[in-house]
């Protein structure tokens, strides 16, 4: 038979052991630690007046990369791996001259253009939610716009996400 006391010795012990989960080795209270919020590079390719890959990626501070097809990509859909942040910081080097002022969207300038070429807007989002744009079209040619293009073209291999950038014609899809 249980009196009343070894039923508020039960409670009691009970209580004490639920609190001492909240403590760490030290008996000092655990904090939750948050996660750090990652920053993201992404990057939108969009049509052409042919059938170029249309897709979106994008990769975080953390190493995480996204990417998903829309058109004309050998995979369609979403797909996501994980690099290192080494890739991150090697991304956001080869993009940073590139880079509008913080919380700003520019586009960039042209001598020459080129038509039918595809759009491509490139987003900066740091960890306080500050988003940076630059938009720029691929036929919009210079100096200075022709070595970023050699860097988008490069950052489908870059971020590992060739295979399925990869250009695909399909039955039925039409162009742009």
């Amino acid at each position: 038979m249980i009196n009343r006391h070894s039923s508020a010795a039960v409670i009691a012990a009970a209580s004490l052991l639920s609190l001492s989960a909240c403590a760490g080795r030290d008996g000092a209270p655990r904090t939750e630690v948050a996660p750090v919020a990652a920053e993201t590079i992404s990057y939108e390719v969009g049509p052409c007046f042919g059938f170029c890959p249309v897709y979106n990626a994008a990769i975080t501070s953390h190493g995480q990369v996204t990417f998903d097809g829309l058109r004309h990509t050998a995979t369609l859909g979403r797909k996501s791996l994980t690099l290192d942040a080494a890739a991150y910081r090697a991304f956001a080097t080869q993009l940073a001259s590139y880079r509008p002022a913080a919380g700003t969207t520019a586009e960039t300038a042209c001598t020459t253009r080129i038509s039918d070429q595809q759009h491509y807007r490139i987003v900066w989002t740091t960890s306080d939610g500050t988003v940076t744009t630059l938009e720029h079209d691929r036929g919009c040619r210079s100096e200075r716009n022709d070595a970023l293009n050699a860097v988008l073209q490069g950052a489908a291999e870059h971020l590992k996400i060739d295979e399925f950038a990869r250009q695909l014609t399909r039955p039925g899809f039409s162009r742009g």
